[in-house]
Parts: structure tokens; sequence; C-alpha cells
């Protein structure tokens, strides 16, 4: 009997070291011992990466317009595609993976981004250019809803930390490695999607070495029917956080879409690092916070939020105009701050509103808002910006992110404090 214990005791403490080899997902998970010492790691450098791939094109849109003789509506548009693409992606086959289990959806989704990136890095026009777009805004879609999902599973709190830290984080890596590789690597349009080509082939090979953690289910037909809903009691939440939702993705949008070449015209300091520093002092900045006050009041963080955000965007204007490097940082910093405090308090608002059966259709509704508010104003920007200039177009950016911020403190007085999860 010691001996057997013993052997037990040996048995188990080999089984930790290994890590976790069988996972539950709130259904009986497939046990397959995994060649990973730790699945996390991997999905967290996947979803890294996706994310670090959609923000690579933002230091290049400027030169996608030189190079191509593209009008500034032109780029804006080949920015909006992937938005609609990963928005209805999400809609239609964001669950896919619960029906067909995570391994092969997240190997699928790979695949397609890799022909993404081909596209990319052999682009000769902008059509291509809006192909390769809305190619990898599929894949982003299903992908990231793929591995999210498969981070939770091996873990829910941890799994929710490394989706927020790592979906800002791989970003931030995504436009800086882009400035870097622009400004002191050969090949600017296309080097950076080649490396990006070689990195998702590996992952696609590695995912086979991880745990699955579900079975599949029945129900895939209806699951591709997009839904979206607001469960009554939490309407009026929803209604009253929607200028401040729409204030922080509208943000988000200028950011990623104008801001490297606003930074030019401003200033004259062509340097892609220059630009590309201030996009990522914003993801920064948001990863940060999201990390930090993730188990603060939402309602605090909602108006904590205008305040950094509205102290971020007059800065930001005051270095537009007096064509300081130092005082775009520094705003950037603060609407960093604030798009971070802002995302985590609408989410807090309203989610523990919904049933547990009622939060992905929620959730699916405040994305769709979200991105609509991300894209919309980016192709209007585009197309004013051929008319009044980089600046003046910041000007009236930053007035409508502005105005949404002011009303949103208006309606934030009827939102009632949810209940504890």
């Amino acid at each position: 009997m010691p001996q057997t214990f013993t052997e037990n005791l040996h048995c188990i403490g080999r089984c930790e070291n290994l890590g976790r080899t069988f996972v539950n997902s709130g259904q009986q998970a497939t046990r397959r011992p995994s060649l990973l010492r730790d699945p996390v790691t991997y999905h967290a450098g996947a979803l890294g990466t996706f994310m670090a791939a959609s923000a690579a094109p933002t230091p290049l849109y400027r030169f996608y317009q030189e190079v191509f003789a593209v009008s500034p509506g032109m780029v804006a548009i080949v920015f909006a595609v992937y938005v609609f693409a990963l928005l209805i992606s999400l809609l239609i086959a964001g669950s896919l993976s619960d029906h067909l289990g995570r391994r092969p959806v997240v190997f699928v989704s790979i695949l397609v981004e890799i022909a993404a990136m081909a596209l990319f890095a052999t682009a000769s026009g902008p059509g291509q250019l809006i192909l390769a777009r809305i190619v990898q805004g599929v894949a982003t879609g299903v992908g990231t809803a793929s591995i999210g999902a498969a981070l939770v599973d091996f873990g829910r709190a941890r799994g929710q930390a490394v989706n927020s830290i790592t979906l800002f984080g791989g970003m931030a890596v995504g436009t800086l490695g882009t400035s870097a590789l622009v400004q002191f690597g050969p090949d600017p349009l296309h080097l950076t999607f080649s490396l990006l080509l070689v990195l998702f082939a590996l992952e696609a090979a590695a995912i086979w070495l991880t745990p699955e953690t579900v079975r599949g289910k029945l129900g895939l037909l209806h699951s591709l029917r997009p839904r979206l809903s607001v469960p009554p009691q939490a309407r009026r939440a929803f209604l009253s956080i929607t200028p401040l939702h729409m204030a922080d993705w509208t943000l988000g949008g200028f950011y990623l879409s104008l801001v490297p070449a606003v930074v030019v015209a401003a200033t004259g300091n062509h340097a892609p690092l220059t630009g590309g520093a201030v996009v990522t002092a914003l993801l920064v900045a948001s990863t940060i916070t999201n990390y930090t006050c993730r188990a603060k009041d939402p309602r605090k963080n909602l108006m904590a939020s205008v305040f950094a955000a509205v102290a971020g965007v007059v800065t930001v204007l005051c270095g537009i105009h007096l064509a300081s490097v130092a005082l775009l940082l520094v705003g950037t910093l603060f609407c960093g701050i604030g798009f971070g405090l802002n995302f985590l308090g609408c989410i807090g608002l309203v989610m523990p509103l919904a049933k547990s059966d009622e939060r992905a259709e929620l959730l699916s509704s405040l994305y769709t808002l979200g991105y609509l508010a991300f894209s919309v104003p980016a192709i209007l920007a585009g197309f004013l910006v051929s008319s009044l200039g980089y600046t003046v177009t910041a000007d009236i950016y930053a007035a409508v992110i502005l105005a949404l911020n002011l009303a949103g403190v208006f309606c934030l007085k009827a939102v009632k404090t949810p209940p504890a999860p």
C-alpha cells in the first residue's frame, strides 16, 4: 500500500510538471495529452500574431497612397473593408469552434490569414489591398473568437486576462514593428507581411500540439444565423452608454486609420517610427489600463475615461497645431488611458445585466455598434482629407469624439449600477 501511494504521488507530480493535460470547458473535454507545457502560451502568441497583423498596415497607409497614387478616400476604404469583413465573420461564424472544435477552426483561420499575408506581400495596387484586407478580416474574426474561447477554456480568470492584454498588446507590437521595418528594412511595403506569413505557418503546424478543449455539438447551421439582441433588462443601460461606447471606438478608428499621416502633415516628420510610436503609445496605455483597472467599479472607470479622453484629445490637438511630437505623445497616453477605461466600463456596466444565455448576443450588439463607430467616421474622414487636409479633418474628428464624450456624461446618469455577476 505505501508503495502504491508513493507511485501515485510521483505520477501526480509528473502530470503537474507537464501542465494541464485534460481541460474542462463546461462540457467534457477531449482527453489528449499536450506536447506543449502550457497551451495558454501558444494561444496567447497566436492571438497576438493575429492582432499584430491586423495593425501592421496602419504605418503603411500613407506609403500606399504615394506608391499606388490613390486618394485618401481609397485608403480609408482599404481600412474599412477589413472592419466590415471582421464584423460579418464574427456575427456569422464566431461560434464555429463550439461546434467543430477549437483546433480545426483555428487551423483553417490561420491558413486563410496566410493567404491574406501572401496578398499583402505581393500587392501591386489598391484592388489587391482591398482583397487582402477582406480576407484578413474574415480570418481575424473567426480566428480571434476561437482562440479567445480556447483561452477561457484553459482557465476563465487567466484566459480573460490574457485576452485583454494580448488584444491591445499585439496591435502595439504590430504597429511599432512595422514602423521599424519600414524605416530600417528593405522592401518596406512587403517585408512585414512576408515575416508574418512565416510566423503564421509555424503556428499552423504547432496548433496540433495543443489539446482540444471541446468535443463539438449539433446545431452548426443554426449557429450561422446572425443574431443581435439586447435583453430588456439591459436596454436602458445599453442606450445610456452608447455615446461613450461610440466615442471610444471612434477614437480607435482615428488612430489606426489617420494618425501616422496626420503626424507627417502636422509636424513635417516623415520618419515612420514617429507616427508608429504615437499609435503604439495609445495601444500600450490601453493595455496597461485594461490590466490594472479590470477589477474597479465600471461606473468609476467610465467617468474617469471621460476626463482622460477629453484631456488627451485636447492635448493631441495642441500637438497637431503646434507641430509638437512631444505633445502628441503625451496626449496619446491620456487617450490610451481613456480608451482602456471606457472599454472596461462599458463591458462592466452592461454585460452583468444579461443572463448567461443572453451574453453572446449582447456582446455581439456591443461589437457591432463599436465597429460601425470605428469604421464609418474613418471612411468619411478619408474623403474629407482630399478637400480639407489632414489638420482640419483631425479637428473635425476630435470635435466629434469630444461631443460624444460630453453627451455620454449626461446619458450615464440614467445607468443603474448592475448587480455583481
